[in-house]
């Protein structure tokens, strides 16, 4: 078998070549990364839950028209996946009040917003992933005024499906960021959402007793990682019944 060709590796996926001239091959690791990736740890299972529910919600998303790289899943941790030309913006809307907006603004953490907020951050490690404008974003060509509200326009409609499709399986998505990517179909391009959505990328948090299922569990050091994964793939329908048990976090120094 032939070996494949990388063709880039972030903190928590690796991108190969695709089987199609214009495909990518999305592998999710097991890997887990806070604090800009000053912690470090790899997590049994990971991968594989954050493929499985990355896949179902964007299956979901394609089905209701919302435009996406995702083509198919190949196996337990990959997908078939269209290249595109990610926009190194960092879209997150946010619901209710967590993570940085408390720090920022001195919002009690679990405050319902007035309304779903939308934030953009520059896709920078070095930086630390600073939060950004719509000017900057433009005066630096980042994206143009016209991906901008694509991107917008999109971000809310993934808010309003996911909101939904958590609500009914009681959870509440507090917030959540994605990624899009420039895709080019000949002469013509488009904004599609790209990268993931899973509890790596959303808080989630249960209505009725408020625990969190989501990677502030490894963030804030409280354990149950895999556990807390398992319940939301449990709840989404995805996760079978004789799934073994994952073992513990290895510190990765």
């Amino acid at each position: 078998m032939s070996r494949r060709r990388r063709v880039y590796e972030g903190k928590a996926k690796v991108l190969y070549e695709g089987p199609e001239p214009g495909t990518l091959i999305q592998h999710f690791k097991d890997d887990a990364t806070a604090n800009n990736n000053q912690k470090h740890a790899t997590i049994e299972g990971k991968g594989v839950l954050n493929n499985r529910i990355s896949e179902f919600i964007f299956t979901k998303l394609n089905d209701i028209g919302v435009p996406t790289h995702f083509i198919r899943s190949i196996n337990m941790r990959e997908q078939l996946i269209r290249e595109v030309e990610i926009i190194p913006c960092e879209v997150v809307v946010r619901n209710v009040a967590a993570g940085s907006l408390t720090k920022r603004l001195g919002i009690e953490e679990g405050t319902q917003l007035p309304r779903s907020i939308i934030e953009f951050y520059y896709k920078n490690d070095e930086l630390g992933d600073p939060m950004v404008s719509e000017e900057h974003i433009t005066a630096f060509g980042w994206a143009t005024p016209q991906e901008i509200d694509d991107m917008m326009a999109l971000a809310l409609r993934v808010n309003d499906f996911m909101a939904g499709l958590f609500l009914g399986i009681g959870i509440r998505l507090v917030d959540f960021k994605v990624e899009f990517g420039r895709l080019y179909e000949g002469d013509m391009v488009r904004v599609v959402l790209a990268d993931e959505i899973s509890p790596d990328s959303c808080r989630l948090w249960d209505i009725r007793t408020n625990d969190k299922l989501d990677k502030d569990r490894f963030r804030q050091d409280m354990g149950g990682l895999i556990e807390a994964y398992q319940e939301v793939a449990r709840r989404l329908g995805i996760l079978f019944e004789n799934e073994p048990k994952r073992r513990g976090p290895t510190l990765v120094k």
